[in-house]
């Protein structure tokens, strides 16, 4: 009876956190973008690393001691390949492409989780995600082909870079799913930070700024967009992103990304960014692949 309720409770849960990071990391694109504003991608990734630590190092801790020795290169994997490769990433490709088709690039995430799954990790896959895979990545293409013609000014080439990002995010989920998953989503996220604080601060101090912040007004809003991405984009929803991925299965966290570019995409309206009929129906076609390869997992 009690292992029912717990199985109830867990499922109704996962679909609360699907919620809450669908709103926090659909918002995290325009945020981005405004953030360039004044930043440089280098100073914006870096800037959003050290500040989602010194948030996480605030409240996570204590929650370290809960870490064994087996687990300390599994973290340091997961840190750099989901929270520290990432922030770069996205900030170069979005100096190139619209925020909105960037969501939707980013919504290949539970393809890739597919194709991780069962070429790393022995994880097999049925003819379903197979089919989803393939479509998916056709919609991709896609996507792209048809942002480069309706906004040649735009460097689309640029969508690797969400590409690459996308499979480092495939690679956590895995990892975390099978490596450390007896340990909390709090200890597993402050762990992340802790091995790319030092290499981000670093990086930020090289970027000159510091020493341009407090006379540069532009600057200083843009600083303002990146300390709401920091604590809630990253360091707020990375916790619930990790505690998801404990009680539901890799795919069913990483399918967040269906509907994250769709509040993407009302913010890129909202902020006068213009999307094509081609695009929209190339998001169609990437969002149906994403259903395809997590339909087996449904019931989890």
């Amino acid at each position: 009876m009690q292992l029912q309720q717990f199985e109830m409770g867990s499922n109704n849960l996962k679909w609360l956190y699907l919620a809450i990071l669908s709103l926090i990391w659909g918002s995290s694109f325009i945020l981005i973008k405004k953030g360039l504003v004044g930043l440089t991608d280098a100073q914006l990734g870096s800037s959003r690393i050290v500040l989602t630590s010194i948030f996480l190092f605030s409240v996570g801790f204590k929650s370290l001691k809960q870490v064994q020795r087996h687990h300390w290169k599994w973290i340091a994997a997961s840190g750099f390949i989901s929270s520290f490769f990432p922030p770069f990433l996205f900030a170069m490709a979005q100096n190139e492409i619209d925020s909105a088709v960037a969501s939707i690039l980013n919504s290949i995430v539970p393809l890739n989780t597919v194709i991780v799954g069962a070429t790393l990790f022995g994880i097999l896959s049925s003819r379903n995600q197979i089919i989803g895979v393939f479509i998916g990545l056709a919609g991709t293409l896609m996507l792209i082909v048809a942002g480069a013609e309706f906004n040649p000014n735009q460097n689309y080439w640029y969508s690797l870079l969400i590409i690459t990002a996308t499979v480092g995010y495939a690679l956590n989920v895995n990892i975390i799913k099978k490596y450390l998953s007896d340990i909390s989503a709090l200890a597993v996220t402050t762990g992340n930070f802790l091995f790319v604080f030092l290499p981000a601060l670093i990086i930020l101090y090289y970027t000159g700024f510091f020493e341009t912040i407090f006379s540069s007004a532009e600057m200083q809003l843009a600083f303002f967009y990146v300390v709401i991405l920091s604590l809630f984009g990253t360091a707020i929803a990375k916790v619930i992103f990790n505690r998801l991925v404990q009680i539901a299965s890799p795919v069913f966290a990483s399918s967040v990304t269906y509907t994250m570019p769709i509040v993407a995409v009302l913010w890129g309206v909202v902020d006068g960014e213009s999307f094509s009929i081609w695009q929209f129906v190339a998001a169609l076609v990437i969002l149906f692949g994403v259903y395809l390869g997590n339909k087996r997992k449904r019931q989890h």
